[in-house]
C-alpha cells in the first residue's frame, strides 16, 4: 500500500497520513485526479479513527493536495503553479531550519548536512525512476 503509519513513531498519526499522501503523490502514485479513498474507507482499511483521518484529509484540503467534490468523492488535486509559492517556500525553509536544530544535536556540520540532502535527493529522484520534480 502507498501508505503507511507507525503508532509508536513520536508524530501524530494525523501528520503521518498527511505526509503520505504528500510523499505518494510527489512520487507520482497517486497522480492528479486519482479517486482517494472516504475518510471511512482509509480509516477502516487502516484501523485508525475516523477523526483522524477526517483532521488529514482537512489539512490536505487546506494545502491543495485533494479536492472534496460534494457528491463524487475525494480526488488527488491538480497542481496549481499558482498556488502561493512564497509562501509555501518560507514553509520549506522553516522546515529546513527545524532540520537543522536536529542535525545539531546529532552533531553534523553543515557541509554533512548539505552531503545528506544531496543523497536524499538523489535516493528520492532513483525511486521516482530518475524524473526531476
Amino acid at each position: 500500500m502507498w501508505l503507511t503509519v507507525d503508532p509508536r513513531s513520536s508524530t501524530p498519526i494525523y501528520q503521518q497520513v498527511v505526509d503520505g499522501v504528500k510523499s505518494a503523490v510527489a512520487r507520482g502514485l497517486l497522480p492528479p485526479g486519482s479517486r482517494m479513498p472516504s475518510v471511512r474507507e482509509l480509516a477502516t482499511s487502516m484501523t485508525l479513527n475516523h477523526n483522524t483521518v477526517a483532521k488529514a484529509y482537512q489539512e490536505l484540503e487546506r494545502a491543495h493536495v485533494i479536492e472534496v467534490l460534494r457528491g463524487r468523492g475525494t480526488f488527488v488535486a491538480a497542481v496549481e503553479p499558482r498556488v502561493d509559492r512564497e509562501a509555501r517556500v518560507q514553509t520549506l525553509k522553516e522546515a529546513m531550519k527545524r532540520l537543522m536544530v536536529e542535525a545539531h544535536y546529532i552533531p553534523l556540520t553543515g557541509d554533512e548536512i548539505l552531503r545528506l540532502f544531496l543523497v536524499a535527493a538523489q535516493e528520492w529522484q532513483a525511486e521516482q525512476g530518475g524524473c526531476e520534480a
